[in-house]
């Protein structure tokens, strides 16, 4: 065993030098051999959130490894020496027959495409947040979810929080009255965006496959400006801002207040560029009445802007986070901390209600014990794929410069022709999945 162990670490070792054209490593558990009862789980994206989510599930039987840098396979197959690896993710999932659920940990333009593969095939599948690149695929991953009818996760961690569950809570309660007004906000960028296209054009890593890195992407010369860690603020691979924490911070408030889709999205910011995000921008969105409930207009700022916080009475706003607004008082949310209501004196001898909503063991945990029993999970696809969806359509706003209003049960914006090739920007040919 220990002579296997040895010529698999010189393998890599030798092909992380020399770039070889790895498209398969024949090893990992046979078909059926999952002991202990054991979810068979192969892994997309091993690097960054990949390796976090890798540790996350390490529990389980990890029987196949993907990442298009080998770079960041080898540490991953270093710790899971019977895994299966590979480069191309449509090669795994059609070859591999042994697989339970699948992990994706992928830059935002490569969700789709392996989730929907995956979940044709009848796999568990967690996805990180954004859980897609683009509003047409958000309704493509919905209906895909709702014919497999297996186990979905978006990797949004903090929904499983308690102190997330019990915001929910307290917003639900009433405590505040009806909530009109709702206002989220982020730190990020934290990677550059509202640049141009670097014109230089460096060689690709021997270890890197670009090609299949760029997946459904138009294709364009390597260049570290995009990998291994910048490509969020470029629209053709990742969602900007808005795209990476939107899912995180606007959970609260969607689930809350059960928000749906918008009927209008308007957004300002850093003057367009074409290639990125801007450094700054205020999204607001127009989310009509539900179920009793007021229609609401939600604020997004990110790149440094925040609401008012004379709505704190002076406190200072943490980095990222949200404020309630009703007609009794103020909700504030800290993201993932604790909740605060204003005006405080009012609010001095408040207590939380009971416990309505299940506390979960873990925001994995909850994924592979319903991939097991069936159990429920709470950023299950049906709700992850709503959530990105009305996301996303910030970034649409944005991209056309006006104010769109949205047709939701058709998934198209009805007064701005242009915003359509950023609802469903096209695929690079043979990247298709249907």
């Amino acid at each position: 065993m220990e002579a296997q162990k040895t010529t698999r670490r010189e393998f890599l070792k030798q092909t992380l030098t020399a770039g070889m054209g790895l498209l398969f490593l024949k090893s990992g558990l046979g078909k059926g051999q999952s002991p202990n009862d054991k979810l068979n789980i192969a892994i997309i994206g091993t690097g960054g959130r990949g390796w976090d989510n890798l540790q996350a599930v390490s529990s389980e039987n990890i029987v196949a490894l993907c990442d298009v840098d080998l770079e960041r396979l080898a540490p991953a197959a270093q710790a899971f020496p019977r895994a299966a690896l590979y480069v191309d993710y449509r090669r795994m999932l059609e070859r591999q027959r042994d697989i339970d659920a699948v992990v994706i940990s992928t830059p935002d333009h490569s969700h789709a495409l392996p989730t929907l593969i995956a979940l044709q095939l009848g796999k568990h599948v967690y996805c990180e947040k954004p859980l897609v690149h683009s509003v047409w695929e958000a309704r493509m991953v919905r209906e895909a979810a709702r014919r497999a009818r297996v186990a979905t996760q978006m990797g949004n961690q903090a929904h499983a929080s308690n102190n997330l569950r019990q915001a929910v809570e307290i917003v639900r309660s009433g405590v505040i009255g009806a909530i009109r007004e709702v206002h989220c906000w982020t730190d990020r960028p934290i990677w550059p965006q509202g640049i141009d296209r670097p014109q230089d054009t460096p060689p690709v890593p021997s270890t890197l496959f670009w090609d299949l890195w760029l997946g459904p992407a138009p294709a364009r010369p390597y260049h570290p400006a995009y990998h291994p860690f910048a490509w969020r603020g470029w629209w053709d691979f990742g969602t900007g801002a808005l795209g990476d924490m939107g899912c995180h911070i606007i959970d609260t408030a969607y689930w809350a207040l059960e928000l749906g889709l918008p009927t209008s999205v308007e957004a300002e910011g850093e003057p367009h560029h074409p290639e990125t995000g801007p450094k700054w921008s205020i999204v607001r969105y127009e989310f009509p009445a539900r179920k009793g409930m007021p229609p609401v207009r939600l604020t997004w700022y990110d790149g440094g802007r925040k609401p008012s916080n004379e709505l704190v009475e002076g406190r200072p706003l943490a980095p990222n986070g949200t404020l309630f607004v009703g007609e009794k008082g103020v909700i504030y949310f800290p993201h993932a901390d604790r909740c605060f209501l204003f005006p405080q004196a009012k609010f001095a001898d408040f207590q939380p209600p009971m416990p309505s909503i299940p506390r979960s063991p873990g925001h994995h945990a909850e994924w592979i014990q319903a991939c097991k029993t069936g159990s429920p999970t709470f950023s299950h696809f049906e709700y992850a794929t709503m959530l990105t969806e009305a996301v996303l359509l910030g970034n649409v706003a944005f991209r056309v410069g006006q104010k769109i209003n949205y047709d939701a049960r058709h998934g198209r914006v009805t007064n701005v022709p242009e915003a359509e090739r950023y609802i469903r920007p096209p695929y690079r040919k043979g990247w298709g999945w249907w």
